[in-house]
């Protein structure tokens, strides 16, 4: 694990943070706590940590609209999120919107302690960091999984190209002849236009993405870039 691995943790209630704080505390970990929302934002935004803890109710707002804020700027370190035992749909909500874990209170702190471990863990050694997310979506190229709030979607090796190239250029028009030379390197003297058109139009299909894929017409194709 690396040496000054940040946490931030998001609690309100100041003896069960301090509680946290000791209990997360070693000699690679610096530990930072907030109290609100609006702190969190600024810790978070200033220095990307290696893990959140979230509490779901504060006083300034819902912890699952910085949930949704961070996966929508593309940040994909793992968020936990602790609840109470009468929020279900909120923890429902908040692994939908791209949390990686809950715990429910009241919590053993060595379970807690475990659970952060994990997800570590599993953020270091699957490159987590590559995974690109925006809204429902999450798409990770390195081992080629690609869901729609959760749930896999199977794609073609070419639409996982297509979508490489319009993902990677959000916000930039593609022109047709450009996605066409990208897409089909085998040394093909002759492709098809069509091609291309039946490609965009399954891969629309497949991430229920017609919001996002746009055709400029006389043009090519753009990934909608949006702020969410």
């Amino acid at each position: 694990m690396p040496k000054n691995t940040q946490i931030v943790i998001v609690e309100d209630d100041r003896d069960l943070c301090t509680g946290l704080c000791k209990a997360l505390k070693e000699d690679t970990r610096s530990i930072v706590s907030c109290e609100n929302l609006k702190s969190a934002r600024e810790q978070i935004f200033l220095s990307d940590p290696a893990l959140l803890l979230l509490d779901i109710n504060l006083p300034d707002g819902n912890g699952l609209d910085l949930v949704k804020e961070i996966r929508g700027k593309n940040l994909s370190f793992p968020i936990i999120l602790l609840s109470a035992n009468d929020t279900d749909a909120d923890v429902v909500r908040g692994l939908e919107l791209g949390a990686d874990d809950y715990v429910t209170k009241p919590f053993s702190l060595s379970v807690l302690r475990a659970r952060v471990a994990t997800q570590l863990r599993k953020h270091e050694a699957t490159g987590a960091g590559d995974v690109i997310r925006i809204g429902d979506y999450a798409f990770d190229f390195d081992r080629m999984l690609f869901t729609v709030q959760g749930e896999e979607i199977t794609l073609s090796k070419t639409e996982q190209r297509l979508l490489k190239l319009l993902v990677s250029n959000r916000g930039v028009t593609l022109s047709r002849d450009e996605l066409i030379d990208r897409l089909w390197t085998d040394g093909a003297e002759y492709v098809d236009e069509n091609a291309l058109s039946v490609a965009i139009k399954r891969l629309r299909d497949k991430l229920s993405a017609k919001d996002y894929i746009r055709t400029v017409y006389g043009l090519g194709y753009q990934w909608v870039k949006s702020d969410e």
